[in-house]
């Protein structure tokens, strides 16, 4: 057991880690990704790649943790539903880049906005001090999430 891991109780992780599972599933939800029918995957896929702009389906993949056949028919969902384009790599035409249509961007910016406000809302809800708590935490937040996404590739 690492130095730091010795400096948390039995009780630390497990709670960190069911925290941030409620976070995700009470974030998720929004009117607008409900109205759109999409899915929590559908919806993680569509904020990355409004995000990047433009990606390799395989980077794509790689990044979000999905097999390449299911995010092929995750973007074959979302590319039905008018939310993204899959355009062929002309350098390699076994590849292909992925990237968000104007409809697919107006999306993404709607469902971050209700989350946003979703997390503004909430945060009325505790005190001063809470907040600043919280907000003290994010840039260790920051890094643990950094570190959950390289440790993922290792």
């Amino acid at each position: 057991m690492s130095p730091l891991l010795a400096t948390f109780d039995t009780e630390t992780t497990p709670r960190l880690r069911a925290v941030i599972g409620r976070l995700s599933r009470r974030l998720r939800p929004t009117a607008a990704a409900v109205g759109a029918g999409l899915t929590p995957t559908k919806i993680s896929v569509l904020l990355h790649v409004s995000r990047v702009s433009r990606i390799k389906l395989s980077d794509l993949s790689e990044d979000e943790g999905i097999n390449p056949t299911m995010m092929s028919r995750v973007i074959a969902d979302l590319a039905q539903d008018g939310l993204v384009e899959r355009v062929s790599d002309p350098g390699d035409r076994r590849a292909a880049f992925v990237e968000a249509t104007e409809a697919g961007h107006k999306l993404a910016k709607r469902i971050r906005r209700e989350r946003t406000d979703a997390l503004n809302l909430a945060l009325d809800g505790l005190d001063e001090r809470e907040r600043a708590h919280i907000e003290a935490a994010l840039p260790a937040l920051e890094r643990l999430a950094e570190e959950l996404r390289t440790g993922e590739r290792s």
